[in-house]
C-alpha cells in the first residue's frame, strides 16, 4: 500500500509529539495545514541498472528507514522510500523517494525527491537532505 508523503510526514510528527508527551493527534491535524519543503535531482549514475538500484538502496537505508511499499510503475524502474532525519538535530522528518529508471548498458538515471514541513523557523530539511543523498549517490 502506497503512502502519500504528505500523511507520512504528518504520522512522523505526531510521533514525535506523542513521544514527547504531547498530544499526537492535533498535531498530525497542524502538520496537514504546513507548506512542504520539496527539492528534486536528476542524476546519472556510471553504473548498470541492477547495480545502481543496489546502490541507492544501501545509501537510502543507511539514511533512515524504509516506510510502506511503492507501486512500480515498470520493470525498467525501482522506487525505494525511507524517512530519514533532516533539520537541527536531525529531528524533522524527511521523505526521501528514489526512482532509478534503466538508461544504456552502462548508466541508470535516479530521480531524487526530498520533502518534509516547514514550520515558522524554515530548514530546508528537504533540500538539505536531497543535496546531501545526492552526493553519496555519485560515485
Amino acid at each position: 500500500m502506497d503512502h502519500h508523503e504528505d500523511q507520512i510526514l504528518a504520522d512522523e510528527l505526531a510521533a514525535l509529539a506523542a513521544a514527547s508527551g504531547a498530544w499526537g493527534g492535533l498535531t498530525r491535524l497542524v502538520a496537514k495545514l504546513m507548506r512542504k519543503n520539496v527539492h528534486e535531482i536528476d542524476l546519472v549514475v556510471a553504473l548498470p541498472f541492477e547495480d545502481t538500484v543496489e546502490r541507492v538502496a544501501s545509501v537510502l537505508r543507511r539514511a533512515g528507514r524504509t516506510v510502506g511499499s511503492v507501486p512500480e510503475p515498470g520493470a525498467d524502474q525501482r522506487t525505494i522510500r525511507v524517512v530519514a532525519g533532516g533539520g537541527v538535530g536531525g529531528l524533522n522528518p524527511v521523505v526521501v523517494t528514489a526512482r532509478v529508471t534503466k538508461g544504456g548498458a552502462t548508466d541508470s538515471e535516479v530521480r531524487l525527491r526530498a520533502a518534509a514541513k516547514e514550520g515558522l523557523i524554515r530548514q530546508r530539511a528537504g533540500e538539505k537532505t536531497a543535496t546531501g543523498l545526492a552526493a553519496l549517490l555519485t560515485p
